[in-house]
């Protein structure tokens, strides 16, 4: 199953050094998703990751630094909705509903399919699946899927049994309180 994390809506200080242990961990790829920033302060934070893992990040806004770093990719989202024109990298989308999964476009990576579970980091934001919706997700062969709100190691069995693609994980691992209960976090995941 791919694994990756996403960043909180707040830039932290010692962010660049998080998502690098998550990326030497093997994850997959961490999702730069802050809203609020600057393209400065999205240029810093990129420029803090060693550029070994660059290829990793994703972004989900401020596109236009896709012309000055190798970076992974784009996720579209409410906010940035459209890749810019001549793109011709990796894409993602974010979803919140079967029905979007279903009707995304084939040539998306994958998507994210959110929340599965009650959310970590927003409080009062719940789970939004039927078990029977969740299980539809199993026949999509096309783009992967991947299971966001509320994921925890305990729960990734059961997004196996729904046929999900991978993991996005948020709030299970920012709320870690120092590098080495990141690591220990990251680690539970099989």
């Amino acid at each position: 199953m791919k694994r990756i994390a996403i960043t909180g809506a707040d830039l932290r200080d010692d962010e660049g050094k998080w998502i690098s242990v998550i990326l030497s961990e093997g994850w997959d790829a961490v999702h730069l998703r802050h809203p609020a920033a600057t393209l400065a302060e999205m240029r810093r934070l990129i420029e803090s990751v060693p550029q070994q893992y660059h290829s990793r990040l994703r972004l989900h806004g401020h596109f236009e630094l896709t012309n000055e770093f190798n970076l992974g990719g784009l996720h579209l989202n409410s906010r940035c909705p459209v890749a810019p024109p001549h793109f011709s990298g990796s894409l993602s989308r974010s979803c919140h509903s079967v029905e979007e999964v279903t009707h995304a476009d084939r040539h998306l990576d994958y998507v994210t399919l959110s929340p599965v579970f009650d959310s970590i980091s927003k409080p009062g934001y719940t789970a939004a699946f039927s078990d029977y919706e969740l299980e539809v997700i199993g026949t999509i062969s096309s783009p992967v899927v991947i299971a966001l709100g509320g994921v925890t190691p305990q729960l990734t069995p059961s997004l196996e049994k729904w046929g999900f693609g991978g993991y996005a994980v948020l709030g299970y691992l920012w709320q870690a309180a120092d590098r080495q209960d990141l690591i220990r976090r990251l680690r539970q995941f099989v």
